[in-house]
């Protein structure tokens, strides 16, 4: 199977060339962007992901780049409203990204125009740090088993986000667009967060909105293996025993994933803690 190598390598030549103007990168919301589905022993709060990967590579060519990832699993956008913001703030970024509203849209009678208010309200108050943001439209999950049915529901937030970020002259990552998406390898065990390979891939599209040059290689998909009945309702069936009825029992008991855990780069600091930046590269396992 295809992955993203975890393992990394110093480069012969370290960059030295100052490639973007960004000094200071905050990283805000939920799941997605803590880097859940890519998990990482080397990684603060264990997992790596797209943000960290991002950062990596912002890193490469300033030498006095920091970075702060503020982004608890489960949290819906009011609570990113909340907890988040004000911090985000008063590390004064010059970056900030802000991915918010998955986890409400994928609640019965969430309302995509409602939550696309707020989300524009936040972005206004984040827009007074003078900071380049970065916002994020949701994947077509239309042929996902568990996110298709919301698909509308997303696409109708979506299209609410690209007038927000024009309103407040803030850059789209779109992942809609990002067809590779697609893969079933882009997708954890859980069939609800990305892999590494997937959050590997959302990092370099990131790089390329924020027309930066990375080193981070395009995924290449081998021929997919055809399954039989039995196999593909055997994984279905551990799938749901595994992830299913446990995210259920969260909802009927009102917990949540992100319940206890808190932010695992809270404060601005060096990616590489003094050391030289990783390369980064694609290998087949």
């Amino acid at each position: 199977m295809n992955d993203v190598s975890l393992q990394h390598t110093i480069p012969p030549v370290p960059l030295t060339t100052e490639t973007h103007p960004w000094r200071r990168y905050v990283a805000i919301g939920d799941s997605f962007t803590e880097g859940i589905g890519d998990p990482d022993e080397n990684s603060p709060g264990g997992h790596r992901g797209w943000a960290d990967r991002v950062a990596e590579e912002l890193g490469q060519s300033v030498d006095d780049f920091a970075y702060a990832n503020l982004a608890i699993r489960g949290r819906l956008l009011q609570q990113i409203m909340d907890e988040q913001v004000a911090p985000a703030l008063e590390l004064k970024p010059d970056l900030i990204t802000i991915c918010a509203g998955g986890n409400d849209s994928l609640r019965r009678g969430a309302d995509p125009d409602a939550l696309a208010e707020r989300f524009d309200a936040m972005v206004r108050i984040l827009g007074t740090s003078g900071a380049t943001i970065v916002v994020f439209t949701g994947p077509d999950i239309g042929n996902t088993p568990v996110l298709g049915s919301v698909r509308g529901r997303v696409a109708i937030y979506n299209e609410n986000l690209r007038a927000v970020a024009q309103r407040h002259d803030a850059i789209v990552a779109d992942m809609w667009a990002l067809r590779d998406l697609q893969q079933p390898e882009m997708w954890a065990e859980d069939r609800l967060h990305f892999s590494a390979v997937g959050h590997h891939t959302i990092a370099a599209m990131v790089l390329d909105s924020l027309g930066v040059e990375h080193t981070l290689k395009p995924f290449e998909a081998k021929p997919a293996v055809a399954k039989s009945w039995r196999t593909a309702r055997t994984e279905d069936l551990v799938w749901a025993r595994t992830h299913l009825v446990p995210w259920v029992v969260r909802r009927i008991r009102h917990q949540s994933s992100g319940d206890g855990i808190t932010a695992k780069r809270p404060a601005a600091s060096p990616v590489f803690g003094g050391a030289m930046p990783p390369g980064h590269a694609i290998s087949d396992s």
